[in-house]
């Protein structure tokens, strides 16, 4: 996994005012809290920020916040983003403690769903039911994604959370609670209309001609 540093600066500005000056400045609004310690509102480097943002394994790694020299382990936590420009309007952080399990959300990578039975030889569609899985680990432990082996998964059939390998020492939320649902399955492919009304006409075809009146 590839280590994530994401520089920031310690901000005294409040409000929807200092906000909008920041970003006219090109820079991005943000908080990092959490760890028993008070929150504390920041400010990031905007084009920085999109170019880390890029990166999927940032939306499910620890991160090292260098918030003015001060190195911070944090969670990316929420990012608000414009409705219709390019521009990212907030961002939350929150700060782990290496001795305490976290919760968070890891993405699924799905792999070898074109040689599945159910894709290959049965014509069927895959179905992805979940993208994402939420995991309680420690910060040491968390996995950047989670891999879904689709070779061996007929049409019809379905992966459940129970069928998923978790690294050690991570567990999903859902197992947790007792919980079982479905992650991604195989649609069977539909019957062709056409070659029912084929088959039908061929029959009609095959039938003596009615003698003439």
């Amino acid at each position: 996994m590839n280590h994530i540093e994401i520089k920031a600066t310690k901000r005294d500005g409040q409000g929807s005012g200092a906000s909008r000056r920041l970003r006219h400045a090109g820079r991005v609004p943000g908080i990092v809290y959490g760890a028993g310690k008070a929150p504390q509102a920041i400010d990031l480097e905007h084009h920085e920020l999109v170019l880390s943002l890029r990166q999927e394994s940032i939306h499910s790694s620890v991160l090292t916040l260098n918030l003015d020299g001060d190195k911070q382990t944090v969670l990316l936590k929420d990012v608000q983003t414009h409705p219709y420009k390019p521009q990212i309007l907030h961002i939350d952080f929150q700060r782990v403690d290496a001795s305490h399990k976290i919760h968070t959300k890891v993405p699924l990578h799905f792999i070898n769903a074109e040689i599945s039975p159910g894709v290959k030889m049965e014509g069927g569609v895959v179905s992805h039911v979940m993208t994402e899985i939420e995991v309680i680990c420690l910060p040491a432990d968390l996995p950047e994604f989670i891999e879904v082996d689709l070779k061996d998964l007929a049409s019809g059939h379905s992966v459940h959370m129970s069928h998923l390998k978790l690294p050690a020492d991570v567990e999903s939320t859902m197992s947790h609670r007792g919980e079982d649902p479905t992650v991604v399955t195989i649609l069977a492919a539909k019957v062709e209309v056409a070659e029912v009304t084929t088959a039908a006409a061929g029959e009609t075809a095959t039938g003596e001609t009615p003698a003439a009146a």
